[in-house]
């Protein structure tokens, strides 16, 4: 079956309130022309887990800038300020993960396990409760996470966390096929497969579109099965989140 289409086809099914497992660390890795497009096209109420989201003007921060985002599910803020300013001022509701638990309940949820039990969190208040996932706009704690339930094995507790299924995926690839099946670069693996595989409807940007047949069959990092549509991304902008350099003295 061949799965290529437009980034405007593919992500025409996407409505008000959609959940999304949007790919990439930090902004390596991430789905660029598919959030561009998606901002372009103007859907709010997004609903969005990822392990971070972007920076001010870049990636998925320019959903947030935007006020298309309500609701955030990842592990790290990163170098985005105005995804701080959101969270404290009370506009925006997020939902903080340890980043290993983060991974897990997303291959969980492509794996059709609805929950498991993991040390990480015992302790916290990821087990006991009490995070504030959105604030009153007073500073107040307006919406605060539930306690989960504890239980332990081989005499260590471990907190029970939920598998995460979301309606739609947008991920990266450096090469995919026509059929759907994708290599990441390097570091690029970070939660692409993860989130590919937590997405009803899979949309991959590949930046190198090859025919059936031409992949190593022993070197796909993530089968077709889990991928619905193939957008072809040639050239995409690369940026660097902090660059960090050091002077050498002549």
């Amino acid at each position: 079956m061949d799965k290529v289409i437009s980034a405007e086809q593919a992500l025409s099914d996407i409505r008000v309130g959609a959940t999304l497992a949007v790919g990439g660390f930090g902004l390596c890795g991430i789905p660029s022309t598919l959030i561009a497009t998606l901002h372009a096209a103007g859907v709010t109420g997004l609903q969005v887990v990822s392990n971070n989201c972007g920076v001010d003007d870049w990636g998925l921060g320019i959903l947030l800038s935007d006020r298309r985002i309500v609701r955030v599910t990842g592990s790290y803020v990163g170098e985005n300020k105005e995804f701080a300013r959101q969270y404290l001022s009370g506009e925006l509701e997020v939902e903080l993960c340890p980043q290993g638990t983060l991974a897990e309940r997303l291959r969980a949820g492509g794996c059709g396990i609805p929950a498991f039990f993991t040390p990480a969190g015992v302790g916290s208040q990821i087990a006991d409760g009490g995070l504030p996932w959105r604030y009153a706009a007073d500073g107040s704690v307006a919406v605060a996470s539930p306690a989960k339930e504890v239980r332990e094995f081989g005499g260590v507790p471990h907190v029970l966390e939920e598998a995460i299924r979301t309606d739609f995926a947008l991920v990266a690839a450096a090469r995919g096929d026509r059929h759907g099946n994708l290599v990441f670069d390097k570091t690029a693996q970070n939660f692409n497969p993860l989130c590919a595989m937590a997405g009803r409807v899979t949309i991959a940007e590949v930046a190198e579109l090859v025919e059936p047949g031409e992949l190593d069959p022993a070197g796909i990092h993530l089968p077709g099965v889990f991928v619905q549509h193939v957008v072809h991304a040639p050239d995409v902008e690369k940026r660097i989140e902090k660059i960090t350099v050091t002077e050498v003295s002549a």
